[in-house]
């Protein structure tokens, strides 16, 4: 099948987990988004800079599409 499946980030912190879908943002592009995330706040797990994007999804009505990269990484750092 085709079918696209979610993806979790669970922290060994936290008994939650984050699941992103692959319909809210390209998934190769998220993964970009969160390394640059991570080298720009290397004090932030991964699990929390996921947070900062699914807050930044959130708050523009639940869809990333639409934002360009640098767009969501200014305002999850804001976020973070």
């Amino acid at each position: 099948e085709n079918s696209l499946q979610k993806t979790s980030t669970c922290s060994s912190l936290k008994s939650s987990c984050i699941f992103v879908s692959p319909y809210a943002l390209n998934l190769s592009s998220f993964t970009k988004l969160v390394r640059r995330l991570q080298e720009k706040h290397p004090e932030f797990s991964r699990a929390e800079i996921v947070g900062a994007v699914q807050e930044v999804r959130r708050m523009n009505k639940g869809v990333l599409s639409g934002l360009a990269i640098s767009a969501i990484e200014e305002k999850a750092s804001a976020i973070l």
